[in-house]
């Protein structure tokens, strides 16, 4: 069993309060868990409404599918116009 971790660290320019920035996560969270079949959640940053950061975790029995995701992952998130990606940390247990 292979588990891919990925840590994103996102940049809001636009929320103007915590409302704002709750509105845009949400939509990328659902679209991502949708998209990809993937654990994602906010793991830090919760009450500053310009940064955020995503903890992402996908499992198969494969290494090579785990990274293949993860990497669609990150290009997702830098292709969103709502959201710039700061930080990306990935891992393999």
């Amino acid at each position: 069993m292979q588990i891919g971790i990925l840590t994103i660290g996102l940049f809001l320019p636009e929320a103007q309060s915590l409302k704002d920035k709750r509105q845009v996560l949400e939509s990328l969270i659902a679209t991502s868990r949708r998209k990809f079949n993937i654990s994602i959640a906010e793991i830090a940053d919760m009450d500053r409404h310009h940064q955020a950061t995503l903890g992402v975790a996908c499992v198969a029995n494969n290494r090579r599918y785990v990274n293949q995701v993860l990497d669609n992952v990150v290009n997702e998130f830098e292709n969103c116009l709502t959201a710039e990606v700061s930080t990306i940390e990935m891992e393999f247990l």
